[in-house]
């Protein structure tokens, strides 16, 4: 079948296949691309459709060039630049669209179906989850039945069928580079400095607001998967940045030194977990009080938590070992307790006024802390998500005046109301909980999780855990954040009780991607060694590893092309109902010389059968038709020719 010429003209079916391809590359990343330019994508795309249906002419070179350079000025606009991932992503997304628009000939088609393989490979900057993979694979499957469209014509489903074949065929290729290709820890080029802009999570601050912010996301923060039973609710406390300096309204983290051994002596209580923390570009790793392990990408910080020595920009998975009842900074230094005992000059006087009060009638610092719970049980608070604005004094207005918030208004103002009774305290944030996935056992933990508390410095003990939150709403540390909250309707929708039937799918499909995340994501250098060390190889040699990935490569390529070279004997399903009738009419004396094509051997055989030459002679134009006409034969058109030579009854 002849090729069309690169500078042939694109035909509309040819526009329809390419928009189709561009705006299923396009879907998974107007998430991530501002409304204006999503918007302004789609109606590129349709203008194109338009224009390949006559109902409007594509732009000339003037308009586009203009569209472009707006483009252009609004993405430097929106973004403040033009070089990183998010206005790289966004120039491609605009040029793939305007290049469609663009597109004159075939070799516009396949310039633009090469923007979108760009495409598609840039969605993995954002994601890398498996719903990024299937849309991926998608966008890949229609940008290969482009291609094909613009090689023949074909209808839809043979287009699709063969794109999934190629598909198919390369498929033994992409697992060997996968299992093979070596695992350099880190990536193989310089990302952009925004590359990780878009990653969610804890702050390094707390001011009144900001978790209650983040509950209203349902997005994983980490899995942990236990030896045996998980802890109960109330010791999971997953520990997140400790804040120590308060200016009035906003609390900061203070001053911390790294070590490589825990500053706390573990207990006989033990929990052994595997923790798989979703990257949020970040130190800390969000482990359980007080977890120890023996992973060398990891420190442990003067304020009792586990960080990792480089920011998690990827899935990371840790061997842990949780003590939640271990005993930990008996013997602070004399600087640490000052620094979480200062409060700001005329700072929120109606809670230091409370503190001071317990103070003065209470000697023992433990039997403050149990005064001030007390006081706060008296007051009766509200556990809202969706508490009254505050003004400059959040903790006062919070306790004496609107007297609802969240756990970040309960841990800033019981850490206030302690240090004003002399009691050392300070908030930590992280999460609490977490929900056991019945698909796959791991417990989950989500960004809706995220928890504020205070912890107290007492001299007998050391640091100890005070959840305050608990004096208006026990229920939440049990029973989590569903079962504590009355505005349900604030809360992601599969949260919601009434959506228990959505519930099941999103732990369904929790079970999935943490399959996907352990072994496909997780495939890491350390693991590829391992794996190759079970076949005999030496692991940690890339020599030995790149012989074994071209050995293997080269095996698959000698096997497809022995495979094709067979299947090319053997010929196709309209070879061999040619092979057929040749052979029926050689037993009945008529047989084709090599020389001879189909419509002078239907001729020669039809004259020595006249009784069948009407039958004879259209069977041989129908094979040299489906043979060598433009369009590929079709099963019925299969089935017909196999059907006439079946009943050709020859004497």
């Amino acid at each position: 079948m002849e090729t069309p010429d690169a500078g042939s003209a694109l035909q509309p079916r040819h526009g329809h296949w390419l928009a189709a391809c561009i705006a299923i590359t396009l879907l998974p990343h107007a998430e991530h691309l501002p409304i204006w330019l999503s918007a302004s994508c789609a109606l590129l795309l349709v203008w194109r459709v338009l224009a390949d249906r006559g109902l409007t002419p594509l732009p000339g070179r003037a308009v586009l060039l203009m569209v472009a350079a707006a483009m252009v000025a609004s993405t430097a606009i929106e973004y403040k630049q033009l070089l990183g991932k998010d206005p790289g992503l966004a120039l491609l997304a605009a040029f793939a669209c305007l290049k469609l628009l663009e597109s004159r000939t075939l070799r516009d088609g396949r310039a633009a179906v090469l923007l979108g393989f760009f495409l598609q490979m840039g969605q993995f900057l954002n994601g890398q989850e498996i719903s990024v993979a299937a849309f991926t694979l998608c966008g890949t499957l229609l940008a290969v039945g482009a291609l094909l469209v613009m090689e023949r014509e074909a209808p839809w489903q043979a287009v699709i069928g063969s794109a999934g074949r190629l598909l198919f065929m390369a498929a033994p290729f992409m697992l060997a580079l996968f299992v093979l290709f070596p695992r350099i820890p880190g990536p193989l080029w310089g990302l952009p400095a925004d590359a990780f802009s878009g990653m969610t999570g804890l702050s390094e601050s707390m001011s009144p607001g900001s978790i209650s912010r983040l509950i209203r996301s349902g997005k994983i923060a980490f899995r942990a998967d236990f030896d045996g039973e998980a802890p109960p609710p109330r010791d999971r406390y997953w520990r997140g940045p400790v804040l120590s300096e308060f200016d009035g309204r906003r609390w900061e983290p203070g001053l911390t030194t790294l070590a490589s051994g825990p500053g706390y002596e573990t207990t006989a209580q033990a929990y052994r977990y595997r923790l798989t923390v979703e990257p949020h570009n970040r130190h800390w790793l969000l482990a359980m009080d007080f977890s120890t392990t023996e992973d060398p990408r990891t420190r442990y910080s003067s304020d009792l938590r586990l960080v990792s020595v480089t920011p998690l920009r990827n899935r990371q998975r840790y061997e842990l070992t949780a003590h939640p009842t271990a005993h930990a900074g008996r013997h602070e230094p004399e600087h640490v307790i000052r620094r979480n005992l200062r409060l700001p000059e005329g700072s929120n006087p109606r809670t230091i006024a409370l503190g001071r009060d317990v103070a003065d009638r209470v000697e023992a610092p433990a039997h403050r802390v149990d005064a001030l719970l007390e006081a706060f049980r008296d007051l009766r608070l509200e556990y809202t998500l969706s508490p009254r604005p505050l003004g400059r004094h959040t903790a006062d207005e919070f306790l004496f005046d609107s007297r609802e918030g969240f756990c970040e208004h309960f841990s800033s103002a019981f850490a206030i109301a302690a240090r004003a009774a002399g009691v050392p305290a300070r908030v930590v944030t992280g999460y609490q909980g977490g929900e056991i996935n019945p698909h796959d056992g791991s417990l989950v933990v989500r960004q809706s999780d995220a928890h504020a508390w205070v912890e107290v410095w007492l001299p007998d003990t050391g640091w100890r855990r005070v959840d305050p939150t608990a004096t208006s709403n026990p229920t939440r540390i049990d029973n989590g954040i569903a079962g504590a909250l009355p505005d349900l309707d604030s809360l992601p929708l599969f949260m919601q009780p009434r959506m228990a039937w959505l519930r099941s799918l999103q732990l369904r499909w929790d079970a999935v991607a943490n399959g996907w995340n352990q072994w496909v994501l997780g495939y890491n250098d350390e693991r590829q060694r391992s794996l190759l060390r079970g076949f005999g190889f030496d692991g940690g040699d890339y020599r030995h590893l790149a012989a074994a990935m071209v050995t293997l490569v080269g095996l698959l390529m000698l096997g497809y092309i022995a495979w094709a070279l067979h299947r090319r004997q053997r010929g196709d399903a309209l070879d061999r109902q040619w092979r057929r009738f040749c052979r029926r009419l050689s037993r009945a004396g008529t047989c084709r010389a090599d020389w001879q094509g189909p419509l002078d051997f239907a001729d020669q055989a039809a004259g020595r059968h006249p009784s069948r030459a009407d039958d004879i002679r259209w069977i041989g134009a129908r094979y040299a038709e489906l043979r060598y006409g433009r369009n590929p034969p079709t099963r019925r058109d299969l089935a017909d020719l196999e059907t006439r030579i079946r009943h050709l009854d020859i004497p």
